[in-house]
């Protein structure tokens, strides 16, 4: 079959550029050798239209609302899987067998200590630390003890459980860190999530058991953060990783790229906005003037997304999740009534609906962790880890692809044009 071309005609040259198309019919024009036949580059600010690899992890429509891993629907995997599965899924590209998952869980178990010197660090960092800069710190600090998991050649699945066990890991001792309080190491008879709640809130004064209707909530949660294409995270592994570094070098510098508010700080965001709303006396009306108000700083968290034009399906999948915990545990919090009166003046006004402002997966995430017990400052580490498979998966990809390329973008320059240079003595006294 004879490939598609795109017909450019630029200063009176006619140009064929290429057609991609994807397994779901997306097409991309490769513009790969535009500037070498014509001297132009495109412009694409804050590359919104720009495909920048192609992959096979993640599929998102954004028009009608999908979002699949390896060929699978979210709901499905959300609700018949576990995140180890999902993790597995994501990295190795088809879900396990029980022999399989059994294997991986094992090495998620037997790998989930880090190095007795590194609890020393903790010690270094201030106790007003955010916990996400002891997890970039840590994360990178991993290639000092474990180099050989930076050889991609090595055994990749015990490289993998490594790095996502021992992140966990970082992650409770960071916020035991924060509290002042002794570590809790992980225990082997524990599923991966329920080591994490153990390792958060047991202590030897305390008599904890992780509850199993959290343990479940909390796979969701982590499942529905694990991929999603190619976002501003992912982005910057591949970006760092086209320098061939090593895996904990890009995974460090994700982290730092999920810290940002606009990124995987929204879930913190939503919370603070509930609570200054319930502050104000609950008064919805405002802030919902304040939003549609261009003029007003204001916004309403939790609504929109760059890619969904529709309804976030993981939102959907929260909201359920969320109500489905509260009533298992007959739990109540005034910030999720408030978030439930938004979300219906949101589906129903016409200003939203208009630009297609609905609730995204940020939106229902922060109530679920509140709810199980964890701390705000804990919500963009929760991200992190159920990110961390996409972002190994995301790396793994790049590094084995034959046509790698390091990333090099170009710019448009509209600074000062040459300028004479002037001699110190001669440039005045001002």
């Amino acid at each position: 079959m004879e490939q598609k071309k795109a017909t450019l005609i630029l200063d009176g040259q006619t140009l064929e550029l290429p057609v991609i198309e994807g397994t779901e019919g997306e097409k991309a024009i490769d513009i790969s050798s535009l500037r070498n036949k014509t001297g132009y580059i495109t412009y694409d600010n804050g590359l919104v239209n720009t495909g920048s690899c192609i992959s096979t992890i993640t599929f998102v429509d954004g028009e009608n609302g999908v979002l699949r891993y390896r060929g699978y629907d979210i709901a499905d995997l959300a609700e018949r899987c576990t995140f180890v599965e999902v993790a597995y899924l994501l990295i190795k590209g088809q879900l396990p067998s029980s022999k399989e998952l059994t294997q991986f869980s094992t090495y998620l178990n037997e790998h989930s200590l880090i190095h007795e010197d590194m609890t020393h660090f903790f010690t270094g960092f201030p106790p007003s630390s955010h916990p996400m800069s002891i997890l970039a710190a840590m994360v990178t600090s991993l290639s000092s003890f474990y180099p050989s998991l930076s050889d991609q050649d090595a055994n990749f699945e015990i490289t993998t459980a490594r790095l996502l066990s021992k992140v966990r890991t970082i992650a409770a001792f960071s916020y035991k860190k924060v509290l002042g309080e002794p570590f809790v190491y992980p225990e082997y008879e524990l599923s991966y999530c329920a080591n994490f709640l153990n390792m958060m809130f047991a202590s030897s004064v305390k008599n904890f058991h992780p509850d199993p209707i959290f343990v479940k909530a909390l796979n969701k949660v982590l499942i529905l953060h694990a991929d999603h294409e190619q976002n501003c995270s992912t982005s910057t592994v591949r970006l760092v990783g086209s320098a061939r570094v090593d895996l904990y070098a890009a995974i460090a510098s994700a982290i730092a790229a999920l810290w940002g508010p606009l990124h995987g700080g929204a879930a913190q965001a939503v919370v603070e906005m509930l609570q200054m709303i319930r502050a104000d006396g609950g008064n919805i009306d405002k802030y919902i003037a304040k939003a549609k108000d261009k003029n007003d700083e204001f916004r309403l968290m939790g609504f929109g997304h760059r890619v969904y034009k529709n309804y976030d399906p993981r939102a959907e999948i929260l909201k359920k999740t969320c109500d489905d915990l509260f009533a298992e545990k007959n739990l109540s919090d005034p910030l999720l009534d408030i978030a439930k009166k938004l979300e219906k003046i949101a589906l129903t006004d016409e200003y939203f609906l208009e630009k297609h402002l609905y609730p995204n997966v940020d939106f229902y995430s922060g109530i679920i962790y509140r709810a199980i017990g964890i701390p705000l400052n804990m919500f963009t580490v929760m991200f992190a880890i159920g990110r961390l498979p996409g972002w190994i998966a995301q790396w793994k990809e790049s590094a084995d692809d034959k046509n790698w390329k390091i990333w090099r973008p170009r710019q448009i320059y509209t600074g000062e044009p040459k300028r004479d240079f002037a001699p110190l003595q001669s440039r005045g006294q001002a």
